[in-house]
């Protein structure tokens, strides 16, 4: 080791971070203290994890069950070829590459469904909870939990060229529920599967979501969006709908307490692949984008 490096501090590496006012030296030690649960280790996923590892989080908590395909490596950034040859889990080899880009987080690897009957260990102690999968029962899930335990998420999707996020603070925002009462059918609109999905959109959405997550962790919370944010990179479009007015809305789930996922009355039925259960959505007067 050099002696530059040697006479290194535990920040050092985060000085640029740093210098952007609102975080500073406090918001950085805010971050090495926190702790995220990172629900998939995919497309969003891996862009997710590899953004808040180099940030300096300081635990993070990987959860997917998939092993890695080939046809991965266009839009999860974390892997390579040597990965998929290998047949590893995307969870231990996020966990492995991870390691070797910062050494000095902790780096937590789960390789299981995210289930009623596990969530609740998951985001134990965690601050917050990012959304990298690609199914709505397993979101609805997440914002059971999000909201009985009063921990933040941050909800992702793409499809195609467009994206979308929702920054939901419990007791504080709409939720979930507040938006979509109930989760849409699966099959009935075009999926990645059919409509394939760009690179660059996924590393947009993840890097908003991730921007998101270290406003919350760094003690900026007022900072962030209070609407849904959508995006169009082949259209050249971005757009923000308002959830204000959705947080007084009757929600069962933020409003009467009802967290029939958490408790088990509507399952995860199936291990869902990219776009299997997406939804279509649409406002007046603009064009229909899909949810994956």
């Amino acid at each position: 080791m050099s002696d530059d490096n040697a006479s290194q501090t535990p920040l050092s590496r985060y000085e640029r971070q740093m210098r952007f006012a609102p975080i500073g030296e406090t918001g950085q030690e805010r971050l090495r203290s926190s702790r995220v649960l990172i629900c998939g280790c995919g497309a969003l996923g891996s862009v997710l994890a590899n953004t808040l590892a180099r940030a300096g989080v300081g635990h993070l908590r990987l959860v997917d069950r998939d092993f890695l395909e080939f046809n991965n490596l266009q839009r999860q950034v974390l892997y390579e070829e040597a990965d998929v040859e290998a047949a590893i889990p995307k969870a231990i080899a996020a966990a492995e590459k991870l390691r070797r880009i910062n050494s000095n987080i902790t780096i937590e690897p789960h390789v299981v469904d995210v289930t009623a009957g596990n969530v609740l260990e998951l985001v134990k102690n965690v601050d917050v909870i990012l959304d990298g999968t690609d199914n709505f029962e397993t979101r609805y899930l997440l914002n059971d939990v999000s909201v009985k335990q009063s921990i933040p998420w941050i909800y992702g999707g793409c499809i195609g060229a467009e994206g979308q996020s929702i920054t939901i603070l419990p007791g504080k925002t709409a939720c979930l529920r507040c938006v979509m009462p109930e989760p849409p059918p699966p099959g009935a609109t075009p999926t990645c599967d059919t409509a394939g999905i760009l690179g660059p959109a996924v590393n947009v959405v993840a890097s908003y979501q991730a921007s998101e997550a270290i406003k919350i962790l760094s003690g900026n919370e007022t900072a962030i969006s209070r609407n849904w944010t959508i995006f169009d990179l082949w259209e050249n479009e971005h757009r923000q709908v308002s959830l204000e007015s959705l947080s007084d809305r009757d929600c069962p789930t933020c409003q009467r307490n009802e967290f029939p996922w958490l408790d088990g009355k509507y399952g995860v039925h199936s291990a869902v692949l990219c776009g299997r259960n997406s939804v279509q959505l649409s406002f007046p007067n603009q064009p229909a984008f899909g949810l994956d």
